[in-house]
């Protein structure tokens, strides 16, 4: 082979080598299923009780979903052990602070300070399992239980959504 064989094999390879790495695409597929929305729940703090509502979350699809594109069809579920993304809503009506705490077998989760009637928000991931929901200076001694299941819903359907 001469030197020009030698050249015209060497730019072959070299385009060849270019293709390939062009071609590679994006490693994340469009049809991928999206991460689930937010699941919130509400705890009201008052003198005598501690509210939680709903006291079961990931257990089936949310009743409280965001407007879905195909109303016919359920979300499809995440094949995930992911733990699920909770939003904790929180209303403090008494008239001392209070500190909200989640338990996982009396290991603290979360918590967070919420001023005399005033709201409070926290955020929490948490994995399938049950769990305490407590509230500090109150006259209750009974704390609020919260059980979290295995059930993990796409986002896919949801419009409006990023």
């Amino acid at each position: 082979m001469g030197a020009g064989g030698v050249r015209a094999a060497a730019i072959a390879a070299l385009v060849a080598a270019t293709a390939l790495l062009l071609g590679c695409g994006e490693s994340r597929h469009a049809n991928q299923q999206r991460p689930n929305v937010s699941t919130r729940i509400s705890v009201t703090i008052t003198d005598r009780e501690l509210i939680v509502q709903p006291v079961e979350i990931g257990t089936r699809a949310e009743s409280t979903q965001e407007i879905p594109q195909n109303v016919e069809h359920p979300e499809p579920p995440i094949k995930s052990t992911k733990p699920l993304d909770v939003t904790i809503v929180i209303a403090n009506q008494m008239d001392r602070g209070s500190t909200v705490q989640i338990l996982e077998q009396s290991r603290l989760v979360k918590g967070i300070k919420v001023g005399p009637r005033s709201p409070g928000t926290m955020h929490a991931e948490l994995a399938a399992g049950n769990y305490t929901i407590a509230a500090t200076k109150t006259t209750t001694k009974q704390p609020a239980r919260l059980t979290v299941g295995k059930y993990r819903a796409s986002s896919q359907n949801d419009v409006l959504l990023p």
